[in-house]
């Protein structure tokens, strides 16, 4: 339930811009704490990225050579999952669906299986538990799958969750909890006075924080009243997205399975979610003929079967995507402003950790080690001294 109908209060105390997974989460996190913590949302909770989603929690099948820096972080949040989906499910009294059936990986020709080696070596050397499957053992697991696939990898730790219902349950339980909820307010600026944070300018008002959570998604780098070293270099990524439906008692597919050029994530309720393009087209949120006929094609390439399925629903989304890909967690240049953005293609996987690592700043004054690599300072320019001092050496 909204509460924009009620005044605006003139202090929330802890404030959070954006209601998606990762606001929700903090939120969740802090007012079952005591904490008095508003959310703002310029529409809907969990309307954004957050509902454009697909909830595959997989770190090892999208671990990449160059983000070796990150892969503590997203393992750390992936073992998070199962106890806080049980906790969230029993706050909020709704089920989300999780699954550990685990994720395959499939090569549909010999270029494909050279590739799909290639991610099997560099899995291994990372520690990362993976099977290599032949063409007979993918087919024994996913019988639907066409019989072009040539070799397959099983990642049996990597699971998946329905994010739209997640959404819906972390909204539950952060108003069981007392968290206040400001649906249809956007956040027009953040406001400061003597170089501190001061409070937020919205679609109702002013209204004073002792500390605002910038969880606005791809919307974060815009927000008017950000110093330039406070601003988190994030950019919109799109992707476009489709689902079609099975019979919820005889699926096509029963794994989550990454495709050459996309993926498939079967639901409990027959969807089956097929994704997704990546497109650097800002705030465009058209959906396209090519893109559509992109995911269906390889799709259907993989599971000839969905050919006669209904189409039930299409849709685009906008990752908030970092310079580096990685999120963005705690302090900042500006006092009193806590980052929680940034989360690219991770959102959903990284909500526990950043629910854990941006309350306890908040509340305890540091981050978890695990997260602390991840600030803005990681951003932030080398002075001219050590710039001077890589010369020196260099020369």
């Amino acid at each position: 339930m909204s509460r924009r109908s009620q005044p605006l209060p003139s202090n929330t105390g802890i404030a959070i811009v954006g209601a998606g997974l990762s606001g929700l989460s903090v939120g969740w996190y802090l007012a079952r704490r005591g904490v008095e913590v508003t959310l703002f949302d310029s529409g809907r909770a969990g309307q954004g990225a957050s509902w454009a989603a697909a909830g595959m929690l997989a770190p090892q099948v999208e671990a990449e050579p160059g983000e070796e820096s990150l892969l503590p972080l997203l393992l750390h949040s992936r073992a998070a999952w199962p106890a806080f989906a049980a906790e969230l499910e029993a706050a909020s009294g709704q089920k989300l669906d999780y699954r550990d059936d685990g994720t395959l990986m499939v090569a549909l020709d010999r270029d494909d299986a050279e590739r799909l080696a290639f991610q099997r070596d560099y899995f291994t050397d990372q520690g990362l538990s993976v099977e290599w499957l032949s063409s007979r053992e993918v087919q024994r697991l996913e019988p639907y799958l066409t019989r072009r696939v040539t070799a397959g990898l099983r990642s049996p730790l990597d699971h998946q969750v329905d994010n739209r219902k997640v959404v819906a349950a972390l909204k539950a339980a952060f108003l069981a909890a007392g968290g206040h909820l400001r649906e249809n307010c956007a956040v027009q600026e953040i406001l400061t006075t003597g170089g501190k944070l001061s409070g937020l300018g919205t679609a109702e008002g002013e209204v004073s924080a002792d500390c605002v959570v910038l969880a606005a998604g791809a919307w974060s780098h815009d927000i008017a009243g950000l110093p330039a070293a406070a601003r988190p270099p994030v950019r919109p990524v799109k992707g476009q997205m489709a689902a079609v439906q099975m019979p919820a008692a005889a699926p096509l597919l029963r794994h989550v399975v990454w495709i050459p050029e996309g993926y498939l994530v079967p639901r409990l309720d027959g969807r089956l979610i097929v994704g997704g393009t990546v497109e650097e087209m800002g705030f465009d949120e058209s959906l396209t003929a090519g893109g559509v006929m992109e995911v269906l094609r390889n799709a259907w390439e993989a599971l000839p079967g969905i050919y006669d399925l209904p189409l039930i629903e299409t849709w685009s989304g906008f990752r908030p995507t970092s310079r580096d890909d990685a999120p963005i967690l705690g302090p900042c240049a500006l006092p009193g402003l806590v980052m929680a953005t940034g989360h690219h293609r991770q959102g959903v996987l990284l909500a526990p950790v950043t629910a854990e690592a941006v309350s306890a700043y908040i509340l305890e004054g540091a981050l978890p080690a695990v997260a602390r690599p991840f600030t803005m300072a990681r951003f932030a320019a080398p002075s001219v001294k050590t710039r001077e001092q890589r010369g020196a050496r260099a020369s």
